[in-house]
């Protein structure tokens, strides 16, 4: 199944009640993503206010998440830690606990070499038994990996095989599948560019959009693939002042002031992190209106 993972990668939030994680409200949106089409759950990534959690809670929304998914979905579970001996135990958690994929971020706080970004992830490999994804988020995480760079990773180091790409740049993309000879998967991270992404190869979108969008995600993707074109531009602009919206106001906020705009209690996001404001919140409830 993970050899062929590819289409919508569905990111959860991590919902609040009391300052502590509300699991059946995790459960509950879980199922409403697996009734949307996803094709993965993806825990613990920026949406899921990875950053903000200590280190029970952390465990404790890893293990919950690839229990209740009970395979019927790929789980992949985040990992962007600054030091490598953490980002090794957080990756035999993750492993120990049965998660499908590991995606890493060589999350920094003074500049990292390639040698440097080479060793840690070599350092994580070496310590699972399972497949690694490629993390670039260059505006989170302070690096920025070259196309040539992540495909060295992927041919040289064992359990790395796919690569999420959210740098924005399309001709990373480009690059990607050119000098892989589209042999190795990349995924886009970045909402503005889903369509571009996937005309130009993407195997998927990494998204949590699915959240406060329902289908529409699936659709574009499934549009592109059976090569209906005016269909998909169609969807992806009627998506987009939302994709937009979500990215600029910061995805846990906006993501859960969207759930609970939809009903779904999500809790605030973790400070120093604030909700929405009223007029934002109004902002987006219109939104919201255009796909119901």
């Amino acid at each position: 199944m993970i050899k062929s993972l590819s289409g919508i990668i569905a990111y959860t939030v991590t919902p609040f009640r009391n300052d502590k994680v509300d699991f059946d409200v995790l459960y509950a949106l879980i199922d409403q993503l697996i009734s949307t089409g996803v094709d993965a759950i993806a825990a613990l990534g920026s949406a899921g206010e990875c950053a903000y959690l200590d280190d029970d809670e952390w465990a404790e929304v890893a293990e919950k998440t690839i229990n209740y998914v009970d395979g019927r979905l790929p789980v992949i579970v985040g990992i962007s830690e600054l030091t490598t001996k953490k980002a090794v135990a957080r990756a035999v958690l993750a492993n120990q606990l049965g998660a499908d994929v590991i995606m890493v971020a060589p999350f920094s706080y003074y500049p990292l070499s390639e040698s440097e970004i080479y060793d840690h992830y070599y350092a994580i490999s070496g310590a699972v038994s399972m497949p690694i994804m490629v993390y670039n988020n260059p505006t989170t995480c302070g690096v920025d990996m070259s196309a040539e760079f992540m495909l060295s990773m992927v041919s040289n180091i064992e359990q790395i095989s796919m690569i999420k790409e959210s740098s924005g740049k399309i001709e990373r993309m480009h690059q990607i599948y050119s000098l892989s000879a589209g042999q190795v998967p990349f995924f886009n991270g970045c909402n503005s560019i889903a369509l571009e992404a996937l005309n130009a190869g993407a195997a998927g979108w990494c998204t949590a959009a699915p959240c406060l969008l329902g289908h529409l995600p699936k659709k574009l993707l499934n549009a592109v693939r059976h090569e209906q074109t005016e269909l998909a531009r169609t969807l992806f602009y009627h998506q987009l002042p939302l994709l937009d919206f979500i990215v600029k106001e910061g995805l846990a906020t906006s993501v859960k002031a969207g759930l609970s705009i939809k009903g779904i209690a999500a809790g605030d996001p973790r400070r120093p992190l604030k909700p929405l404001d009223e007029q934002k919140t109004l902002q987006l409830s219109l939104l919201l209106e255009a796909y119901r």
